[in-house]
């Protein structure tokens, strides 16, 4: 007798099927993968020359713990591209952008539902408008006409720049270089210009010298500028080559929030968010310390973002825990005391500092504290 043993049967669709899972069926059973996506969250950045590079990093540093929690940063190409990156690239939870840009993408309708696939997680720092031009130009009214590079299209610049232009009504011929070619490009005086908006002091503009015969432009804080921006200042102990000793150059700063993509709450990568924003919230005070980005000095946590809507785990964190860590700037510091001596002045009826005394007795008394910091 002989006996026919039935051997199972796969057709084509099942075979398929099989192939197409077995990679994945591979990965989880591999340790090594499991353990490298474990509590993984992307974020993207600014380009390599900003701020929010640094500041990735630092996150990174501070809050991967090898275990349970990782942070990838993603160099983005700008605050429009890293927008739409987080709406529609794959693994892409966290994005750093400008402001400005966020609320005109909103004003403008770029992206169907924006309130549904953004929300913050809290503001950050702000990002200063570098004006870099000839000595022999003195004034924006200067530039009309002439040749001022904005940044690739994509970059926050792109958007932030040609809009204050408009606002001061300034008509230029705008290039679209990317910042290291652009100031290449300025140095031989093939452009007039270079807008950058970036966190001072930017490492950009290390490779310039005092020989180059550059300097940075004031933005006059005026009319819808005043209403749109935050004054700002560059110093000497900013840019040493590029402003005089005991001079300032006025300007202004947009701001930067870290934002989250719309994950569904019951989703791993919300899972993976939500853990995040615990351990960045918790461990912010390490993120105070050197050598990491001096930014980080200006961040408010609990600062809210208007007319957007804070991601929910990071709202529940400030509610369980009050008020968050709060640190101030230098420069904030500095016009706090300023006004302070202003107003001793006028109760006492004597005559208003000038700006260099003022300066004298704030580094006296900066000097003070840190000899009797505890």
């Amino acid at each position: 007798m002989t006996l026919h043993l039935r051997r199972p049967f796969f057709g084509g669709a099942a075979a398929a099927l099989l192939l197409a899972l077995a990679p994945a069926l591979a990965h989880a059973a591999d340790p090594l993968v499991e353990r490298a996506n474990r509590g993984l969250v992307e974020i993207v950045t600014g380009s390599v020359n900003g701020t929010s590079v640094r500041m990735a990093e630092d996150l990174a540093e501070v809050l991967d713990d090898g275990a349970t929690r990782r942070v990838l940063p993603v160099i983005g190409k700008g605050a429009f591209q890293n927008l739409a990156d987080l709406r529609v690239l794959r693994g892409v939870d966290l994005a750093i952008v400008q402001t400005d840009v966020l609320d005109y993408a909103r004003a403008q309708r770029l992206y169907p539902n924006i309130d549904g696939f953004v929300s913050y997680i809290t503001k950050l720092n702000n990002d200063e408008f570098h004006l870099l031009t000839r000595r022999d130009i003195h004034s924006i009214a200067e530039l009309a006409g002439k040749k001022v590079n904005f940044g690739t299209p994509d970059d926050g610049t792109a958007f932030t720049g040609p809009r204050l232009f408009d606002l001061l009504k300034v008509k230029v011929e705008p290039t679209t270089y990317s910042q290291a070619l652009a100031l290449q490009k300025l140095k031989q005086g093939e452009i007039a210009a270079m807008a950058v908006v970036v966190g001072k002091p930017a490492p950009l503009f290390d490779a310039v010298r005092s020989g180059d015969d550059l300097h940075f432009l004031p933005i006059p804080l005026k009319g819808e500028i005043a209403a749109s921006y935050i004054p700002a200042r560059l110093s000497h102990e900013d840019y040493p080559d590029l402003v005089p000793a005991g001079e300032t150059v006025d300007t202004v700063a947009v701001g930067t929030a870290l934002i989250v993509a719309g994950l569904p709450p019951d989703s791993e990568r919300y899972r993976n968010v939500a853990n995040f924003v615990d351990a960045f919230f918790t461990q912010f005070p390490k993120l105070l310390e050197a050598p990491h980005q001096p930014k980080w000095q200006e961040v408010n946590l609990s600062a809210e973002l208007p007319h957007w809507h804070r991601f929910g785990p990071a709202e529940d964190w400030i509610k369980r825990n009050g008020e968050a860590p709060v640190a101030m700037s230098e420069d904030q510091l500095r016009e706090i005391f300023a006004k302070f001596l202003d107003e001793r002045s006028k109760a006492g009826g004597k005559t208003t500092l000038t700006a260099e005394q003022k300066d004298e007795l704030y580094d006296q008394f900066r000097r003070w504290q840190t000899d009797h910091h505890d």
